[in-house]
Order: C-alpha cells, then sequence, then structure tokens
C-alpha cells in the first residue's frame, strides 16, 4: 500500500487547505489575546515577536502540538524551514490557541465496508495498535446513524465495491451533517484505479467529498503508516478549524462591535453586533473600507506598521450614509510575514447612541433602551445649576487604557468605561450632564434616596422626620456611655417552651373556622381574629394557611411538629407591643399567603420557596422590642453592639428564629430536610427578614422595577414602562436572581400592607403603630436620648399627615409596581380610598387617636 495520494490543489505541503497551519494557529493565539483577554499582553513588540512570529530559534509554545512532514506544523524560519519529526503518535494535550482541539482518550474511526476482506482486517488492526477506537459497518442506512452517534474523527469508506453500500451517497450525507465540513473521509480504491495516471480519477474523487484516497493494501505496517499521517495532518487540521469555529460563535454573539481587515482596511469579516449597527451585512461589507476618510491619522499609522496596538476614536461609514463614532482598539495581526497581514478591531457598543441604530434591521433590538421606573415613581430631579456649560466638555477626557487592561472588570467599571468613551464624541451640551452622572456613580449609596429641596417644605415635617427615620439608621449616639434606658428593652427574652397545647384544627370552634374559611381574602379581618383566638392568631392562621400551602409534606413533619412550632413562635412575640406582636406576624402571614394564591407567583415558585416566604412572614418580626433599631443604637442597647449598628433587629429576627428552631426536635420543622434543602430555606429565609428593613427599601424596590419592566405605550407622551410577570415575554423571569427579587418584594409589601387594606382596618392599624412610636418618643425625652421621630410626640403628631407622607413617599411607588405584578387592582383601589380618606380627615383638622376614636363612634 503506498503512501496515499492527496488532492493536487493542496498548498500546504499536501494538507488540503489554503493557510498553513502554524499561520492559523498565529491569527488564532493573536485573536484570542485581542478578544478573550481583552487586554494587551505584557512586553510590548517583542513579546509579541516571540509568541507570533514563531522562528525557528524561538521555542515552540508548550500546549501547541507541532509535527513535520505533509500537513503537520512547522517552525517557520527566515532562512530555511526546520521540520520537527512526526511522532508516531498524537501529542495528549495537542491545543489551537487555548482550546484543546484532540480529545485526551483515543480517537475514533469508523470503517466502512460492503464485506469482510484482508484490507478491511489491517486497516482495523492497525487503528486498535494505535489505540484508536474502531467500529466496523457495512451499510449506508447504520454508517451515517453511527456517524451521528460517534462523530469519528476519521472516516475510512471502501469505493471497491459498490453492492450494497454506495459510498459516494454516504460521504455526501456526511458532508450534510452538522459539522460535517470538518469530518476527515477517505476512501479506499484499488490500484487499477489509481494506475490511470490521469487527473480526472483524483477530481472525481475530491468532487465527491473525500479528502483524499488510500491504496488497497493488506499490510498492517503500511496501514499505521497512512493512519498516523492522517492523525498529525489531516485530523489535526480539521479539528483544528472546527475549535477555531468556537471563536466565530463568540464574536457573534458577544456584544462588543468586531471588525477583521487586512493591511489596506478591506473589511474581511464583521460580527453580529456590527451589522446590527452598522447596517451591513457580512457579503456587503467584505471587500469595502468602512473607516471614514479622514478618521485615520498618522499615528495610528505608524503604531500599527510597527506591530503595536493603537486606541482612540474612529468614524465608521453606515449603510445609512451618516457615520458614526465608536471608541476603538486595533490590534495588527502578522500571519504569514513580519509586517501586519490583519487588523482586528474591537469598538465599544454605543449605549448612549442606541437611537442610531437600524430600526428596520434590528426587531430584536440589539441594544435595548435602559429600563426605566413605573408612571408614577418619581422621576429623578438634576440640578440644572451644577452644570456647568462654560467649556469645559472640549476637555479632553483621560485615556481608558488602564480600565481596559484590568484583569478583572466590575459591571459599575464597564459602565464608567462606556461613559467616558461617550463624553469623548457628545454634543456640546451633553458633556456637563455626563459629568454629573460620573459624580452620581462615584457615590458609593446609590440606592439611598435623597429629599430634593423643593420637597422638603418647613410646614411638613413629614419628610424631614417620618420619612428620614425610616430610611436611615437614626442619629450617631451623642456619647459612648451606657444609657439608664438600656435595661427598658430587653434583647432576648430566652427560648420560651411552647405554651400549653391547643386543641387540633378539625375541632376549631364554628366561629374560629367560619372565619379561618376566608383566610386568603384580601377583606380578612385580623382583628376579629384577635379576639377570638384570645390572642393567639399566629397559631391559629399560621396552621391554617401552612396546611393549605402543604408546607407539613414540603418539609416532611407532622402537623404536631408545626403547630409547637407556631406556638413557640408566638410566645417570643411581645404581646405588650401595641403593633409589632403576633397579630402583626399573623397579618403580615396572611397578606403573604394572598400574594402567594396569585398566578403569576403559582407558575414563578416551587413549593420550597412557598414555604420559605410562609416561614418568613411567621418570624420576620419575631422578639420585637416595639422600639426602632434607631433606638437601640443611640441606647446602646447589646444588640446594637452584637450586630455593630447593622440590620440590627433584622438580623435578631432571623437569628433567634433558628435558635429557637433548633433547640428542640418537638419545634424544629427543618428536621425532615436534607440538609442541600436545608441550607437553600435558611438561605431564602434570613435573606427575606433582612429586606425588611427599611434602609434598603429603594434598593430593593429600584432593583425589582428594573428586573421586570417593558416598554409599553402611553397616550400622554409617548411611552413609559410597565412590569409583568408574563414568562413567554421574559425568559429570563425564574432565574434565582429574579426569584430572590420577587420574594423580597413579596415580604416586603406584606410587611407594609395596611395602607392597602379596607379602611375599616387601615385605621386601626395606624392607631397601633401611631401608639407605638409615641412611646418610643417618651422613652427617648425621659431618657435624654436623641429623638428619632420628633413629630411623633403625642401633643403635636398629625396622625393623617403622617399617614399621607407614608403613602406618597413610601407605599404608593411599590405597591403600584406589586399590584402590576401579579395583577391585583383591589389593592390600589384601597390606597387610593384610604389616601383620600387621610386627606379629608387633614383638611377637618382631625390630628391625634382620641379624635379619630370620636369619629368612629359617630
Amino acid at each position: 500500500m503506498g503512501r496515499g495520494s492527496r488532492a493536487p490543489t493542496s498548498s500546504r505541503g499536501g494538507s488540503g487547505t489554503g493557510m498553513s497551519g502554524d499561520s492559523a494557529g498565529q491569527l488564532w493565539r493573536c485573536l484570542r489575546r485581542v478578544l478573550v483577554c481583552g487586554a494587551e499582553e505584557p512586553g510590548g513588540e517583542e513579546y509579541c515577536r516571540k509568541r507570533c512570529s514563531c522562528d525557528a530559534d524561538t521555542e515552540v509554545e508548550e500546549g501547541v502540538a507541532r509535527c513535520g512532514g505533509a500537513g503537520g506544523w512547522t517552525a517557520n524560519s527566515r532562512e530555511a524551514t526546520t521540520s520537527i519529526p512526526a511522532q508516531p503518535t498524537r501529542t495528549p494535550r495537542a491545543q489551537c490557541g487555548p482550546l484543546p482541539y484532540l480529545p485526551t482518550g483515543p480517537l475514533r474511526l469508523l470503517l466502512v465496508f460492503s464485506r469482510e476482506d484482508a484490507v478491511g482486517e489491517a486497516l482495523r488492526s492497525a487503528a486498535s495498535r494505535l489505540g484508536w477506537d474502531c467500529r466496523v459497518e457495512r451499510k449506508t442506512a447504520p454508517a451515517l446513524q453511527a456517524y451521528k452517534e460517534l462523530q469519528p474523527h476519521l472516516v475510512i469508506i471502501d469505493r471497491r465495491h459498490t453492492k450494497g453500500l454506495d459510498g459516494d451517497e454516504l460521504c455526501r450525507s456526511i458532508r450534510k451533517c452538522k459539522g460535517g465540513q470538518f469530518a476527515v473521509i477517505f476512501a479506499v480504491v484499488r490500484r487499477s484505479y489509481v494506475d490511470k495516471g490521469d487527473d480526472l480519477s483524483m477530481l472525481q474523487i475530491i468532487n465527491v467529498g473525500y479528502d483524499r484516497w488510500l491504496v488497497e493494501t493488506t499490510s498492517v505496517g503500511a496501514c499505521m503508516a497512512e493512519i498516523t499521517q492522517a492523525e498529525h495532518c489531516d485530523v489535526s487540521l480539521k479539528q483544528q478549524l472546527a475549535t477555531a469555529n468556537t471563536l466565530l460563535v463568540a464574536l457573534n454573539k458577544c456584544r462588543e462591535i468586531i471588525h477583521v481587515t487586512d493591511a489596506s482596511h478591506q473589511i474581511q469579516y464583521v460580527n453580529r453586533a456590527s451589522e446590527r449597527l452598522i447596517g451591513y451585512r457580512l457579503e456587503e461589507a467584505r471587500g469595502k473600507c468602512l473607516l471614514q476618510r479622514g478618521s485615520e491619522d498618522e499615528v495610528m499609522t505608524q503604531q500599527l506598521l510597527k506591530g503595536h496596538s493603537w486606541e482612540g476614536s474612529v468614524a465608521c461609514s453606515r449603510q445609512t450614509g451618516d457615520s458614526v463614532t465608536l471608541n476603538c482598539r486595533i490590534v495588527p495581526v502578522a500571519v504569514s510575514s513580519r509586517s501586519p497581514t490583519h487588523l482586528v478591531w474591537v469598538h465599544d457598543p454605543p449605549l448612549l447612541l442606541a437611537e442610531k441604530t437600524l430600526s428596520d434591521t434590528t426587531p430584536d433590538g440589539m441594544y435595548p433602551l435602559p429600563r426605566g421606573s413605573l408612571r408614577s415613581i418619581r422621576k429623578a430631579s438634576y440640578d440644572i445649576k451644577s452644570l456647568n456649560s462654560d467649556g469645559s466638555q472640549f476637555i479632553r477626557r483621560q485615556s481608558l487604557a488602564k480600565l481596559h487592561a484590568l484583569t478583572m472588570e466590575a459591571p459599575i467599571t464597564r459602565v464608567m468605561s462606556l461613559i467616558y468613551a461617550a463624553q469623548e464624541n457628545c454634543p456640546p451640551g451633553l458633556a456637563p450632564m455626563l459629568d454629573k452622572v460620573m459624580d452620581i456613580l462615584r457615590s458609593s449609596e446609590l440606592y439611598s434616596p435623597r429629599l430634593t429641596e423643593e420637597s422638603v417644605r418647613p410646614d411638613d415635617p413629614v419628610t424631614s422626620d417620618l420619612i428620614g427615620a425610616l430610611l436611615s439608621q437614626g442619629p450617631k449616639p451623642l456619647s459612648t456611655r451606657r444609657s439608664s434606658s438600656e435595661s427598658t428593652v430587653k434583647s432576648h427574652r430566652g427560648s420560651v417552651l411552647p405554651r400549653g397545647s391547643l386543641p387540633a384544627i378539625a375541632v376549631v370552634p364554628a366561629n374560629l373556622q367560619e372565619l379561618l374559611e376566608s383566610d386568603v381574602m384580601w377583606e380578612f379581618d385580623i382583628f376579629k381574629l384577635e379576639r377570638l383566638s384570645q390572642y393567639k392568631p399566629l397559631v391559629w392562621l399560621g396552621l391554617k394557611i401552612f396546611c393549605r400551602f402543604e408546607v407539613p409534606q414540603v418539609l416532611n413533619i407532622d402537623e404536631t411538629t408545626l403547630q409547637n412550632w407556631l406556638n413557640l413562635v408566638e410566645a417570643n412575640y411581645h404581646g405588650s407591643n401595641s403593633y409589632h406582636n403576633s397579630t402583626h406576624a399573623a397579618d403580615v402571614l396572611q397578606a403573604t399567603a394572598v400574594f402567594l394564591e396569585q398566578e403569576c407567583l403559582k407558575e414563578m415558585l416551587e413549593p420550597l420557596d412557598e414555604a420559605a416566604c410562609l416561614i418568613a412572614a411567621t418570624v420576620h418580626d419575631i422578639d420585637h422590642p416595639g422600639k426602632s433599631s434607631a433606638f437601640l443604637i443611640n441606647s446602646s442597647n447589646e444588640l446594637a453592639i452584637l450586630y455593630n449598628d447593622l440590620c440590627v433587629l433584622e438580623s435578631h429576627h432571623s437569628a433567634l428564629t433558628f435558635k429557637l428552631t433548633l433547640s428542640d426536635d418537638r419545634v424544629n420543622i427543618f428536621k425532615g430536610l436534607e440538609s442541600d434543602k436545608y441550607k437553600i430555606l435558611r438561605q431564602s429565609v434570613i435573606d427575606m427578614v433582612l429586606a425588611t428593613e427599611m434602609t434598603k427599601h429603594f434598593e430593593h424596590m429600584t432593583k425589582f422595577v428594573n428586573a421586570f419592566t417593558k416598554p409599553a405605550s402611553r397616550e400622554e407622551d409617548g411611552f413609559s414602562m410597565e412590569v409583568s410577570c408574563d414568562a413567554s415575554e421574559c425568559g429570563y423571569l425564574n432565574s434565582p436572581e429574579n426569584v430572590a427579587l420577587v420574594k423580597r418584594m413579596l415580604i416586603k409589601c406584606a410587611d407594609v400592607s395596611n395602607p392597602t387594606r379596607p379602611l375599616k382596618l387601615c385605621v386601626e392599624w395606624t392607631k397601633r403603630i401611631a401608639d407605638e412610636y409615641f412611646n418610643q418618643t417618651d422613652e427617648e425625652k425621659k431618657n435624654n436620648l436623641p429623638v428619632v421621630m420628633p413629630m411623633f410626640d403625642r401633643a403635636t403628631c398629625s396622625i393623617p399627615k403622617s399617614q399621607i407622607g407614608f403613602v406618597e413617599y413610601i407605599i404608593n411607588d411599590m405597591f403600584e409596581a406589586w399590584s402590576a405584578f401579579i395583577d391585583m387592582p383591589e389593592l390600589i383601589q384601597y390606597l387610593k380610598a384610604n389616601y383620600q380618606y387621610w386627606k379629608e380627615k387633614e383638611q377637618l383638622g382631625i390630628t391625634n387617636i382620641e379624635e379619630l376614636n370620636e369619629i368612629e363612634k359617630e
């Protein structure tokens, strides 16, 4: 058997490809360095020359397989070509740039012979000796199926016998398969076919789709030589091309605009992002020069000719006839000579120029408009006086080289880089505003709200006292001594064992049973339950709701354990608190259950998520002392010291929950969970409880709105944002991050749902929270502590005004977003009615609790 003839069109020492393997490897490595790493390699020109020139006196890069012979990797010298001897077996760590192109395990061979003969047996024996996995098929259809399943590195088809096997049709079918262009297919032919001595026989083989022919032989040694040569030449090359194809996939999927040109800036390749922005498809752009005349400067040309990369702004022509200026990095690539043969252009996507994208060619919206807030959410206020218009916009922005050279890049760094790039080419009036944006982004509290001067009225203490107190930890302690009032707030009352057993839910009194039947109605009367249950509403309502959502089955526990746990939790709520007691916990639990019954959340949340929501709602204020975190901080309470003045109450609620639950097997509702599920549930409960802290209110709400908004038409100004939970429209809806956002928003809305309840319930809750705030203010004055909420003074407070401010600044925006998301319009209906009620009471001069009680009696 001879060495085997190859296609005469080969330009790579008989390899059958138009580019040398060494050149392809160089181009791959350069592209990888520019596009994958995103930073310049250290060492400048000399380093790049050593990496990419691959001279004979340069050590071969580790991990890149090279071999001599026809089609093998070679090390090129300026004076001569030195071949590296071929090895009998492949290098196990063969790589093409950063990616391995041959597996570490055995290569796969598919032999297709219509009948068993000595030639086929010789090839099978040779493959076995070389460590290849070999499979033999006799028919066309099974052979094609075997190719699809096995994905062999080499296919050898017997073309001598046509009875029962159409080898040419099989070859064509393989080429039509996905990835078939990378298949290596040999045809076994008779010696008489080769001895014809004309070119037509070879062209016939090539035109069918074979890579080359093998002359029949029964010599195992000759077959081993042919398979070894195929491995290091044909298979190696095709696998490198297949591996390099992943780079093109990555380029087409990335947001950066990529151009590859020749040395004269003629386009050779553009990715999808470029097609969408520039307007030219690859076929239309190839051979064109998109660099606008006058955009190329002398410094850029000199840098590129020297082999150095260049960075700056360039203007690219668009199909529409206009141009777009982009921040760009250009890296020269020398494929076959010292001088650059290709230029790789990496343009940053122009987010601030998104309106220039071709709307008729980008139906999917390459650069979506930035998500905004709901129509009801206040628009950000700009201090126009602080925007400088004295010409500072023409100051040249600092270079972005250092930012691009970072190994790891934070999202905020990327955002600031894009803004810097936009400032270099923006209209004069826009530059000062971008400077203002940069100042805001440099702040460490991006989600902390700032009340505008216009919104603060001297006669309105709501914005300065109530809202400010809710959204902050309060003033710092005036001194470091321990306050005498510390003893007035206990941080922990100890583990209270369940008090007295309760009757089973099946034997509940008739009037209580009737009330519990409406447990998932938004109009549920929690205060009636408080009276009927003799101030144990959490146990009764908890049993009913937890069983409704099959929480015992999810947690793998019995109802007795659940009842003991609910009894223990309720015992650790302070009955002396007028607001933060077990009735409030039951109310939040009931609101959570109503939300979970909405179709949107049913589709989105898993049973374990529902259980976490119900548990978090039940315990979210456990052992609440009836004082705010700011009070505890100011009084140097031991809880504030323990939690470093950060999320004091919320951290205590979550920590105590798990301490009590794990303290006794009789109350341990987590004992039936597997370790992994327990960790997930624990993390979810803690995350939701911590989300109830008001200092993070705007952060959680803004993230929720940004994640679940979509454009919608509006008659007034033609555009607005609406919240949607349609899974068919939002493929990312059920991601873990978004599920966490929804659960945080759920418990936040349940926690402060009082203004959205029926008026009778809303007024009662208002009186209770006001009384609790009054008690705190009294104690602060008594012990000479900073008064956190001065407006809540019994003698001067206007309860209607406090509710109006609370609704305007906190409740309205949040519930408009939430009600739209879960499709509960009754929330907004009750909210508007209650808001109007407080407006009317303010106009009538009603201010305190006693006056409200008098009106209720009337």
